[in-house]
């Protein structure tokens, strides 16, 4: 498989994921039956996981609490942090776990209806598994920026810059 077309055809689709094969064959002056191949090889492969779309959650009327949850663990052995993980993001709250270096060990992403949910799926759920040893909650207030789109719109600088 061509890996610079593969290459392309993904930030393509990372841009927009409903853009066309047609579209994406114009734009990268290649055939569209090449595109559909790499797409459909990079689908079997699993490379291409899942198509999504980005909701700015704070203008639709649904109300629910988004958690960062960081959590320190003892790595079982033999598999090290992967057991833990995975019993982890089994549960349907959680959204997102990442394995990360520095103070603590996995990132958890949380997302209930309320603050007692997610309270409720701390204590009950994360903070009882044996391999845990501490976890601090962090509440998202208001997100800015995700996947690299700004949700905010914002006015451009138009000032005039004067130099001496």
């Amino acid at each position: 498989m061509n890996e610079e077309l593969k290459r392309k055809v993904l930030e393509l689709l990372k841009e927009d994921a409903r853009s066309s094969t047609a579209l994406m064959a114009t734009l990268l002056g290649a055939e569209e039956e090449d595109v559909k191949s790499v797409i459909a090889q990079m689908e079997q492969d699993h490379v291409i996981v899942k198509y999504a779309t980005v909701v700015n959650w704070d203008k639709v009327d649904d109300e629910r609490v988004t958690a960062l949850i960081e959590v320190q663990i003892t790595p079982e052995r033999g598999r090290g942090f992967e057991g833990i993980a995975e019993r982890i993001y089994l549960y349907p709250q959680v959204k997102s776990v990442y394995l990360m270096s520095g103070a603590y060990d996995l990132l958890v992403e949380v997302e209930g209806r309320n603050l007692r949910e997610v309270a409720n799926f701390v204590s009950e759920k994360l903070s009882p598994i044996d391999a845990v040893l501490s976890t601090k909650t962090n509440f998202t207030l208001k997100k800015y920026k995700q996947d690299g789109i700004i949700f905010e719109e914002h006015e451009e600088d138009n000032r005039l810059m004067i130099s001496p």
